[in-house]
Formats: structure tokens, C-alpha cells, sequence
């Protein structure tokens, strides 16, 4: 009877720990030390029985009609109220893509790095006002801050074109990757003449968010990719995103190819420019920028006023509306706030929306790179979003910059 009555009280203490642990896994810490509920497989329940059809009917037009190619994911009030998958992987092989694929999210990185940055302020490892040659003293340009780059007013020269020139130039080999601290020692040795000068007016280009990648390495003392996994992927619940460069992989670990000129026959091969990380590199899926969003709005990564100031137009708005703030595109208007980011990269095009108003969060990964994200207009009619394209309000121009 005691071994029975042991084995009993063995059995139940070992179910009151798993569900302690289980109910743990429920909980996280937010950045003003509060216990929030943060229950990951339950915001992603999804029962495609239930998908919104008004949605669905215009995704499929934008598949047959306008040639979208990728994965899409829609949420109101923290719920999914529609997502699917729409072609293929690898035309080639004519992969059909997944849910669960991994994209190579181009731009939309600078997100995630501009979020890495304002924590690195928040535990005052790192100042918004500090000069880049405090960090890398062979730095050939004066006067530029963290600030500046992040809100692309650096005035640099874009490391891409820079580099692919030089490359070509000098013969060097195109398929090894360059590291982050390869192209800051290239800029140091040839000295690029800039773009303009610092803080004179907004200038978009990845050698910003390079730098800050850099500028994340230095501070940490830990590699972008482990300073990314450690503070914003495992926090956020994001167990299928990570960091990967052709520096450290010979071939990149994921199924999904680029194709481009919104064409089939141009799948694109990775090369030297898809080393450094920061500016892009992170790689992730639509569910997880799902949980990305929900991890920020939570608390969990940073401080609402952190957040609030990363959130704020840096710069002039453009046509009333847009402008760029610390790692993110910002659509204000009346009653309405829209972060967002876009991304073009080697046949990668993306855009990612986060209405902090109405809480609608919108995530279009697609590996065809045309014009089809474009046409989203009545998308955005369909959730209550306004509508985030530049040419819907005067002027020229469009949603669609890298």
C-alpha cells in the first residue's frame, strides 16, 4: 500500500511540475519587469475552416492575376484571421512553398536590427548620440551617430554598389561572403567618397544598417546572429527565424529561392554581398513575424517609450503621410499609425505592416520579385488598414522601396 501510495504521490508531484512548467512556458517578463501571459502555440491556432473569404478571394486574385508568388499572413486583435502559401519554393524543382518556409526577409531586417539597437540604449551599453569612430576609430567619416543611422541620415554611400564595383574591378572571388567587419575595413582602406553629408536630409541605403549590424557585434561581443537568437528570436517565441550569411554557410540551410525580374527563369544565386548582415540576413516566416509583432506589443523586447521614440517620424513627412523612424517606415494620419517595412533583395520582395491603431498586422513574403505587392489596396480596405502607398496620395512614387 505505501509503494502504491509513494508511486501515487510521485506520479502527481510530477504532473504539478510539468504543469508548473507548462504554465511558465505561458508567461514572460517585459521589459518594465512585469508577468504577461505570452502563450506562443496559441496565438498561432489557426483553423483554415474559418479564414476570412473576402481575403482569401482577393489573395487568389493577386496570385492569377497579378502573379504573387509567397506566404501570407493576416491577424487582428492578436488573432489570425487568415494565412496560406501560394506557388513554389524552388521553381525548378517546383517545390511548393510551406507555411513553415523560411524567406530570406531582405529589408524587413532593419526591423529587427533597429529593435537590437534601442535595447542595447535601454541597458545603456549604447548612446543614440554616439559617433561611429568610437567603435571603429579607422571609421573615414566624421560626424555620423547611431542615430543617424538609423534613420538612414548618414549621408553614406551604399556598400552594395561600392563593393560589387570593387569586386568586379579586382577580380575577387564572388562567392565567399564578406563579414560585416570585411566591408567596414573596405571602407576604411579605399575611403568611398559619401553621398552627402551627415544629417542633411534622408538618404535610404543598406550601409546604415551594416554599420549597426557592426555597431550590435562591437557592443555585444557576441555575433549578430547570436545577439539576434539570445534578445529577440527566443524572447519573441521565434524558433524558425534566424541569422544566416555567406560567411559563415556555404550554402544558405533554407528551401526557399529568390527569383527575379518577376521571372521564373531568373532564380538568383547567393554571393559575396550575402554576407554582411544587419541591413538584411535574417531569415524567418510569416507566423514568426506574427509573434515578432506580438512580442513588441507585449513588452517583452522593449519599453513602450522606447518603442514610442523608435515608432516617431525622424524625418520629414513625405506627401503628409510617411516618413522613417528607428528601423521602420512610419504612416501617420489622423487617428492612424502604421509602422512597416518593405524588402527587395536578390528576388526576395516583402512588406510587413503592423497597424498599432486598429492592431492589424499584415505579412506578405514572396519569392517572385514583381509588382503584385503594389496592387494591395483593396487588401487594405478589407481590414481597415489605410491605405500604405505613396502614390494614393499625391505625387509620384510607391510602397514598394527596398
Amino acid at each position: 500500500m505505501r509503494s502504491v501510495i509513494k508511486c501515487f504521490s510521485a506520479s502527481a508531484l510530477c504532473l504539478i511540475l510539468f504543469a508548473s512548467c507548462s504554465s511558465d512556458k505561458k508567461k514572460a517578463t517585459t521589459r518594465d519587469g512585469k508577468k504577461v501571459n505570452f502563450d506562443t502555440v496559441a496565438l498561432l491556432k489557426y483553423d483554415p475552416k474559418k479564414e476570412d473569404k473576402k481575403i482569401d478571394e482577393f489573395m487568389q486574385h493577386l496570385h492569377k492575376k497579378r502573379f504573387f508568388n509567397g506566404n501570407v499572413l493576416v491577424a487582428k486583435k492578436g488573432k489570425i484571421i487568415y494565412q496560406k502559401s501560394f506557388g513554389w519554393a524552388n521553381y525548378l524543382i517546383r517545390d511548393s512553398l510551406k507555411l513553415g518556409s523560411k524567406f530570406e526577409l531582405a529589408s524587413v531586417t532593419k526591423t529587427m536590427t533597429g529593435t537590437a539597437i534601442m535595447m542595447l540604449v535601454e541597458q545603456g551599453k549604447l548612446k543614440l548620440d554616439q559617433n561611429v569612430k568610437e567603435f571603429f576609430p579607422n571609421f573615414p567619416y566624421d560626424g555620423i551617430t547611431v542615430k543617424l543611422l538609423l534613420t538612414h541620415r548618414s549621408g553614406m554611400m551604399n556598400y552594395v554598389y561600392f563593393t560589387d564595383d570593387l569586386y568586379r574591378k579586382e577580380h575577387r572571388d564572388q562567392r565567399k561572403g564578406m563579414t560585416n567587419i570585411d566591408v567596414m575595413n573596405l571602407i576604411a582602406q579605399y575611403k568611398p567618397s559619401p553621398f552627402t553629408k551627415p544629417d542633411k536630409h534622408f538618404h535610404y541605403n543598406n550601409s546604415n544598417y551594416m554599420v549597426l549590424g557592426a555597431i550590435i557585434e562591437k557592443v555585444s561581443g557576441k555575433s549578430y546572429a547570436e545577439f539576434m537568437k539570445e534578445n529577440i528570436f527566443d524572447p519573441a517565441g521565434m524558433h524558425h527565424t534566424a541569422v544566416y550569411s555567406k560567411a559563415v554557410y556555404e550554402k544558405i540551410p533554407v528551401d526557399v529561392v529568390g527569383h527575379d525580374r518577376g521571372q521564373w527563369r531568373y532564380s538568383v544565386a547567393q554571393n559575396f554581398l550575402d554576407g554582411p548582415v544587419g541591413d538584411k540576413g535574417v531569415y524567418s516566416t510569416v507566423g514568426d513575424l506574427f509573434l515578432f509583432d506580438r512580442a513588441l506589443r507585449a513588452g517583452i523586447l522593449l519599453k513602450k517609450e522606447t518603442q514610442d521614440s523608435a515608432y516617431t517620424a525622424h524625418n520629414p513627412l513625405l506627401r503628409g503621410h510617411f516618413s522613417y523612424g528607428y528601423g521602420w517606415r512610419i504612416f501617420d494620419g489622423p487617428n492612424e499609425k502604421v509602422v512597416y517595412h518593405t524588402g527587395w533583395w536578390h528576388g526576395f520582395r516583402h512588406i510587413y505592416l503592423r497597424d498599432l491603431k486598429n492592431d492589424v498586422t499584415i505579412v506578405l513574403l514572396s519569392n517572385l520579385a514583381n509588382g503584385s505587392l503594389l496592387q494591395l489596396d483593396d487588401l487594405f480596405k478589407i481590414t481597415g488598414m489605410p491605405i500604405v502607398r505613396k502614390n494614393a496620395y499625391t505625387g509620384q512614387g510607391d510602397a514598394a522601396e527596398d
